[in-house]
């Protein structure tokens, strides 16, 4: 299937154009929320800022910063939705809330306006994956309240896929669903993309999966799309390319893998101003460094985020792409989130670096990274499970040796029986620190 054209307008602005054409929007946003959002018209006057008087894109760094916890904070003071909506209650429409991975969830809303803006962003994921009108997408999903893949199945049908849902059935069921239409994408996380292919191993002949309709798996709500052995696995288990997509409930759909460019993340910098700071000091981090990604997103009006810190530790390059898009990647996807980082005898642990190095293992099925409680040194014992036949001696050994080449740490690495672990449909929660 051939790319269709872009049809955002700033797809392949030069850099310049690009910083004019945010800055249009970040004054038409600043200007529509002054006086309607009182969450953000008390944040910009409590620092002294007057929204007529800005100049931008220079005194974009004047913007204070918002945090999830003061999000938080403000839904405790004005339950349930919080002073961070700029319509009327009765304007909204959708209903979502985060997955709530991190403690108690924060609830989002959105008006058709902003659900629609949402939904135009998801296009641009599909429009990277080169999934065109034709293509039969399979979601593998609960359809809950977490946002999850809602706005990638509306949007899908707007564009002309055959968008197929698939909650509330077993996995056994959805393989056979798969098989039975012909779907040719999937959109499900890559733990779950790796358990359906777990079960059709058990439940199939040897390359059954391979040789199916499926081409692209479209992952995201995890960062193994990025991790090179996780997505080596899955794309080698289904024979099919991997594309990974990242977004929050309460930002919308940020950053999509291009086909031409395999292990990066474009950001959506027609509808998103993605900084890239430094975690401590909050300066600018230059191309190529390590800092934390700080999100505005410029068309969700309705119940915006300016200056969010997403906690996401991130790698950015603005080089041309093979593709012909303009807007920067992010080197790798997420590298990690702050709020994961766990320190171990000195040395910074994150679960997506324990994950790259267990997915190397062909014979290790599933795992689960435990840090012990807080004493006067933390330690990080792993539980596997490892194909039929393996020789769990030699597994164990090679995930602990190849862990502390890698971390620097000395793991304690137990093989339990094959199903002991948990199996997950969405975010998993393979790394637990005892409180």
């Amino acid at each position: 299937m051939g790319l269709q054209e872009p049809v955002h307008p700033a797809e392949r602005l030069d850099r310049q154009a690009l910083e004019r054409w945010q800055e249009q929007r970040l004054r038409e946003l600043l200007t529509a929320l002054d006086g309607r959002n009182l969450f953000y018209t008390r944040k910009l006057r409590d620092a002294g800022l007057d929204v007529a008087s800005l100049r931008l894109p220079e005194d974009l760094s004047r913007l204070p910063m918002t945090t999830k916890a003061e999000l938080m904070a403000d839904q405790e003071s004005n339950p349930p939705w919080g002073s961070a909506l700029t319509e009327p209650a009765a304007s909204y429409t959708r209903y979502c809330q985060t997955s709530s991975t991190t403690g108690r969830p924060l609830r989002w809303l959105d008006t058709n306006q902003s659900w629609q803006w949402m939904l135009e962003c998801w296009k641009a994921v599909y429009r990277g994956a080169r999934v065109q009108p034709g293509d039969r997408v399979f979601f593998p999903f609960s359809f809950g309240p977490f946002l999850g893949f809602w706005a990638g199945f509306e949007a899908g049908y707007q564009m002309g896929l055959h968008c197929i849902p698939g909650g509330g059935m077993p996995s056994h069921t959805r393989l056979a669903m798969i098989e039975a239409v012909g779907a040719t994408v999937i959109c499900c996380t890559p733990t779950y993309a790796l358990r359906l292919a777990e079960i059709a191993a058990k439940d199939w002949p040897a390359s059954h999966l391979q040789q199916g309709s499926v081409r692209m798996l479209i992952v995201a709500g995890e960062p193994g799309g990025s991790i090179a052995a996780t997505r080596r696995r899955i794309e080698q288990s289904w024979g099919a390319r991997v594309i990974d997509h990242h977004g929050l409930t309460e930002i919308g759909p940020v950053s999509f893998e291009c086909w031409e460019s395999p292990g990066a993340l474009h950001l959506n910098e027609g509808e998103y101003i993605c900084e890239v700071r430094d975690q401590l000091t909050g300066a600018e981090t230059p191309d190529g460094q390590p800092g934390e990604l700080i999100i505005t997103n410029l068309g969700r009006v309705a119940s915006p985020n300016i200056r969010y810190r997403t906690g996401d530790i991130v790698v950015r390059r603005t080089g041309p792409c093979a593709c012909g898009r303009t807007w920067a990647r992010l080197e790798g996807g997420i590298l990690a989130r702050a709020d994961d980082m766990v320190n171990i005898r000195g040395v910074n642990v994150y679960p997506a670096g324990i994950e790259a190095v267990v997915r190397h293992i062909a014979e290790v099925v599933e795992f689960r990274s435990i840090v012990s409680r807080p004493a006067a040194m933390r330690s990080l014992r792993m539980e596997i499970e490892i194909t039929a036949g393996a020789d769990p001696s030699a597994v164990a050994a090679r995930v602990a040796a190849d862990l502390r080449d890698a971390l620097g740490l000395t793991v304690a690495v137990k093989v339990v029986d094959a199903g002991v672990l948990p199996r997950f449909e969405m975010k998993a929660s393979r790394f637990i620190v005892e409180a």
